[in-house]
């Protein structure tokens, strides 16, 4: 085994492309190595993606160990984990990275069980400190950052005496870093040590579905707030989104109060997002949803109270009520 405990990421890759999750891992893992000293590796399972995996190099991986199988063509767990855990048991990082999705939260609490070492799910943010207990101190570990009690305080967690220390990470907190095409990444091929009877099931058809809004890849988002969140206001927020040719974003309480469903959700415990243009009506701006859309390049605030969180990271702040203030905006918006 190597003696340096490199960074590693779990890549996903969905329909033979590699998820977007896992390149901002990259962004994320780089940061770290560069803190340590060490190299950023990654582990990659599936089948003919040696041509999608030179991406991995533009975003700072420098070795994948790329396991290629007819077989894992398709996720399933057991298979996906046994290759994981292979992976890690011969090369031995010090750091393991998972995306926070449906395939992340399958992989990664099995390979932790298996190494008997400890895993921080949802994190929001990774750093590398150190963390005293009684008298002894611990250099140079992770501090895994993550929301608890439903959002409502931040706790950093440690497991310094767990090797490797194993985080899952949510989709869009890591900003992708611009991809640098003089980078490559070395492939290492590692033989299938998999057997037929991993294969508990079998994987018949595939069936995606896209949804219905994108807010990570929109440039434009118009967010409703409980301040916003009556039929009409929601209808004129939708409105004005769709004339900006934009998505239409909202806070947690909507969600919760069955008014949207969860794809529109921008927050610590939604979807973390960095358009161009963040419009946020009747949105108080408590720290949850600020922890979501902070990074917009230029952020309007609409709410009645001068006194709201929100103006506090506005750019532009308008004191009124939203559904006046909104049919303005897009009256003036369509007579321009």
């Amino acid at each position: 085994m190597s003696k340096q405990k490199n960074v590693m990421v779990f890549i996903e890759s969905r329909a033979g492309k590699i998820a977007e999750v896992s390149l901002e891992l990259l962004g994320a893992a780089t940061d770290l190595a560069e803190q340590l000293g060490v190299q950023v590796e990654a582990v990659a399972v599936g089948h003919n993606l040696t041509d999608e995996l030179a991406v991995l190099g533009h975003h700072g991986c420098q070795r994948v160990y790329y396991t290629d199988d007819a077989r894992l063509a398709h996720f399933t767990s057991i298979p996906y984990a046994k290759t994981v855990i292979n992976t890690i048991k011969a090369h031995n990082p010090g750091i393991v990275l998972f995306g926070a999705t449906t395939m992340g939260r399958d992989v990664a609490p099995r390979v932790a069980s298996a190494l008997k070492c400890g895993l921080t799910a949802d994190c929001t943010d990774l750093q590398i400190g150190e963390h005293k207990i009684k008298d002894k101190i611990y250099k140079n570990i992770l501090l895994q950052i993550r929301p608890a009690f439903g959002g409502n305080i931040i706790a950093t967690i440690v497991s310094p005496e767990s090797m490797p220390s194993m985080a899952t990470v949510r989709e869009g907190v890591m900003k992708m870093a611009a991809p640098n095409p003089g980078l490559t990444v070395e492939v290492v091929n590692q033989a299938c040590q998999l057997s037929d009877d991993d294969f508990l099931t079998e994987v018949l058809e595939v069936i995606s579905e896209e949804k219905a809004v994108n807010l990570k890849a929109a440039q434009i988002i118009v967010s409703a707030g409980m301040g916003a969140s009556d039929p009409e206001a929601i209808e004129l927020a939708r409105e004005l989104a769709h004339a900006l040719c934009g998505e239409l974003g909202c806070s947690r309480p909507v969600v919760d109060s069955g008014i949207l469903d969860k794809d529109h959700q921008v927050g610590q415990t939604g979807i973390t997002v960095r358009p161009n243009l963040y419009i946020a009506c009747g949105i108080s701006g408590q720290i949850q949803h600020r922890a979501g859309m902070s990074e917009a390049k230029r952020i309007i605030a609409i709410n009645k109270d001068p006194h709201a969180p929100i103006f506090a990271i506005a750019h532009y702040g308008i004191v009124g009520d939203v559904k006046d203030v909104l049919n303005k905006m897009i009256k003036a918006y369509r007579k321009a």
